[in-house]
C-alpha cells in the first residue's frame, strides 16, 4: 500500500524561512533526541527525515509494535520499574491479562483497536491512535507544527507590518509612513488595497451599465 504524500517537507521549509527571519537556525529550534522521544521514533530516523531523507519502509503493525515498545522502555527507564510492574498497571487500567500486556509492551503482539485506544490514555500520548499508526514523516510533522505556529506567532509580534502584508498577499506597497500607524489602521489600509485590486461583482459599488 502506497502511503499518501506527507506535509513534512513544506513544514520544514516554512520553519527554515521563519528561523532565518529571526536569525536562528534549525538546530536552534529542533533537537533530534527530544523529537525522537516525543514521536517514539528512532533518533536516526528523525535525523534522516530532518535532512530530507525518507524513513525505512515498514508496515502499520510493525510501527505500532515498535512505538509501543519505545514508550514502554521509556516508561520503565523513567520510573525505574520492571516490565512486570508495567504489565500489572496496564492490567488494572485496561482489563487485560498480565501476559497479553507484557507481550504488547515488548513489541511482540499487535494490540486490538480497543487495547490501542486504552494505551493512548495510559501513556498519555497526543494524536490518538494515529500516534502509533502514522507513517514516520507524519508523526514527525505532527510535533513540528506547534513549533511552527509558535515561531510564526513570534514573527507576527516582532513585525506586525510584515504579518499583515503576508495575510493579504501584499508583496510591495508604499508603506513608508507605517511607523505612525497602528496595526488596526494598517489592517484597514491593506483591506482597502486588496478590495481595490479585486473586481467587484455586479450589484456592488457602481451599478453596472
Amino acid at each position: 500500500m502506497v502511503e499518501p504524500p506527507t506535509h513534512l517537507p513544506e513544514t520544514l521549509r516554512r520553519l527554515d524561512a521563519l528561523a532565518e527571519e529571526q536569525g536562528l537556525t534549525r538546530s536552534d529550534l529542533l533537537a533530534p533526541r527530544e523529537l525522537a522521544a516525543r514521536t517514539a521514533l528512532p533518533e536516526r530516523t528523525v535525523r534522516t527525515l530532518l535532512k530530507g531523507g525518507t524513513a525505512p519502509a515498514d508496515k502499520v503493525n510493525d510501527r505500532v509494535c515498535a512505538r509501543i515498545r519505545t514508550l514502554a522502555d521509556a516508561h520503565l527507564a523513567r520510573t525505574g520499574g520492571r516490565m512486570s510492574d508495567l504489565a500489572a498497571d496496564i492490567r488494572e487500567r485496561l482489563g487485560v491479562s498480565d501476559y497479553w500486556a507484557r507481550q504488547v509492551c515488548a513489541g511482540k503482539k499487535v494490540p486490538s483497536v480497543e487495547f490501542l485506544h486504552g494505551l493512548v490514555e495510559f501513556f498519555d500520548v497526543e494524536g490518538g491512535e494515529a500516534f502509533f499508526t502514522a507513517p514516520a514523516a507524519d508523526a514527525l510533522d505532527r510535533v513540528l507544527l506547534p513549533v511552527l505556529r509558535e515561531l510564526a506567532g513570534e514573527a507576527e509580534q516582532q513585525d506586525p507590518i510584515r504579518a499583515l502584508m503576508d495575510r493579504y498577499g501584499v508583496k510591495a506597497t508604499d508603506l513608508r509612513r507605517h511607523g505612525a500607524m497602528t496595526p488596526e489602521q494598517l489592517d484597514r489600509l491593506l483591506e482597502g488595497v486588496i478590495r481595490s485590486a479585486v473586481p467587484q461583482e455586479a450589484g456592488e459599488g457602481d451599478t453596472a451599465r
